[in-house]
């Protein structure tokens, strides 16, 4: 059994009588909304026309929010239906992330994740959902497609039908019959300079200036709803900060194993680093929850299945070892323990997977968020894994000059530093300068590189990044801890640069 539905386009006249029928339903804040109808115009008056598309979760056979969701908030029933239980909800909008349709908001009475359920109390008493009793021209379908004596499965196989979004893979179950290519393809039509009743949000007003749309019909999208960026500079501080707690143990670590005297960087600072890195880094993250206070419900709760769980015990898993590494370092540096190279080989053993595990995880995140097809680049682990690197050795630079490292540490460290930050650089050529996977990541990185963020990509990211490079270089070469520390703070703002910029753009791009 696969529940679904089928919106007759053809005949739907745009009343909004969904919408409301909804609204009414669930009770649904002003302002937001499970169903909604958008409208696109082409063409110039008097040669102009008018469509209509109903727009809702798609109950997909392969949810990515289901996926997702750490707390297993969001489920698939055994019809189908795609629900969701609020009580366990933490509010950490990683599905409206997953989620390739925008169909999924923040309630503003309850803080939890909410979207179209099917009406599912409904359809356990063999009711219609409210949006399809009260279609004045039965423009909407729903029932079991899988049961071929059905009425919207002989609707649905008898008619040419569309979905939304089929390169993401998620098998929708909301099929489209007559529906116009511009209303299923938020790239085609861009939202017009004012909405029909309306003005559009300031978001949508800015990011519509940096897409091509339909040059041929001039489709423009004159009634949508808001959709704002889930995340914001939180996630981008938090991606700098577990990069510099990982990458500051690592390079410790590496210099450790090869017999490289960081004195006290390696007993004490870098695994301070790493712990202050680790411990602000689930600050931001618990800071950024919607439910703060049910955090705990990522571990009481977990979805095995989703990186933010797994990435949760990463964060667990490096701040133990980097917790007894300090301890272990103000031990020995205070004198009430003595020195036991093999616990410290040990740590730094362990050091590697968890700091390496802490800094590239999110790439998996970040894979999982379906709806951002920037996000989606085979690069990003190992980009991570750089970055993590750069401004880990770039704060042991800074370190090295206040403490008086030896010159062979500063020699290590100039060379961290400066071949992760040129390859940081060649990894920015290598996901920018060629062609991309779908239409919504060369839309993401066409703002990058040539639209609302190109002056922070190329004079922040870029120019500050390859500036550090050269300088870095230099302090290596002639091992002037001074000249490195120079660098080091260079790539803490390039990146950050960077992060903001990779985070927003990601998110830019229209789902609906």
């Amino acid at each position: 059994m696969r529940y679904g539905f089928a919106i007759d386009q053809r005949t739907c006249i745009g009343c909004h009588a969904c919408t409301v029928a909804c609204k009414t339903e669930h009770e649904v804040p002003v302002g937001q909304f499970r169903t909604w109808v958008k409208y696109v115009d082409q063409g110039v008056f008097p040669n102009s026309t008018r469509n209509f598309g109903v727009m809702r979760c798609n109950h997909c056979t392969d949810a990515p929010c289901v996926t997702i969701c750490p707390t297993k908030a969001l489920f698939k029933r055994d019809d189908g239906i795609v629900d969701f239980d609020n009580t366990r909800c933490i509010g950490c909008k990683s599905c409206m992330q997953g989620c390739p349709y925008d169909s999924i908001y923040i309630d503003e009475n309850t803080h939890t994740a909410a979207k179209c359920n099917f009406c599912a109390h409904r359809i356990d008493n063999n009711i219609e959902p409210a949006c399809v009793v009260v279609c004045p021209t039965h423009s909407i379908w729903v029932g079991d497609i899988e049961d071929p004596t059905s009425g919207i499965s002989k609707l649905i196989n008898n008619n040419p039908v569309t979905v939304r979004a089929p390169e993401q893979n998620t098998n929708p179950n909301v099929f489209y019959l007559g529906a116009d290519r511009a209303v299923l393809n938020p790239l085609a039509a861009p939202v017009d300079s004012s909405y029909m009743f309306s003005t559009p949000d300031p978001h949508r007003l800015e990011v519509a200036k940096d897409l091509k749309g339909d040059a041929i019909s001039g489709a423009r999208t004159t009634m949508n709803t808001a959709h704002p960026r889930p995340w914001g500079w939180r996630v981008t501080t938090y991606l700098w900060l577990k990069g510099l707690g990982g990458g500051a143990l690592i390079v410790a670590a590496l210099a450790y194993l090869l017999g490289v005297d960081l004195g006290i960087l390696t007993t004490v600072v870098a695994p301070a680093l790493a712990v202050l890195g680790t411990g602000l880094t689930g600050a931001l993250l618990v800071w950024d929850l919607k439910r703060p206070e049910r955090f705990l419900y990522i571990l009481t709760k977990s979805n095995f299945k989703s990186w933010l769980v797994l990435g949760s015990y990463a964060l667990a898993a490096f701040g133990a070892v980097s917790g007894i590494w300090l301890l272990y370092g103000l031990g020995v540096e205070t004198g009430i323990i003595e020195s036991q190279p093999a616990l410290l080989k040990a740590l730094a053993w362990l050091a590697l997977p968890t700091g390496f595990g802490v800094a590239g995880y999110t790439a998996f995140l970040f894979g999982q968020a379906e709806g951002r097809d920037l996000w989606q680049s085979p690069l990003l682990l190992w980009h991570l894994l750089v970055q993590a690197v750069m401004v880990g050795a770039g704060a042991l630079a800074i370190a090295a000059l206040i403490a008086g490292t030896p010159a062979p540490g500063v020699r290590l460290i100039g060379a961290a530093l400066t071949i992760a930050t040129v390859a940081h650089l060649l990894m920015l050529l290598g996901e920018y300068g060629g062609k991309h996977a779908s239409a919504g990541a060369a839309a993401a990185a066409h703002m990058i590189t040539h639209g609302r963020y190109a002056g922070m990509f190329w004079g922040g990211a870029v120019l500050l990044g390859a500036v550090a490079a050269v300088v870095a270089g230099f302090g290596w070469a002639a091992t002037l801890a001074g000249i490195l520390a120079i660098a080091g703070l260079l790539v803490q703002i390039a990146l950050l640069c960077y992060e903001s910029v990779f985070v927003r753009a990601g998110q830019d791009v229209p789902l609906s």
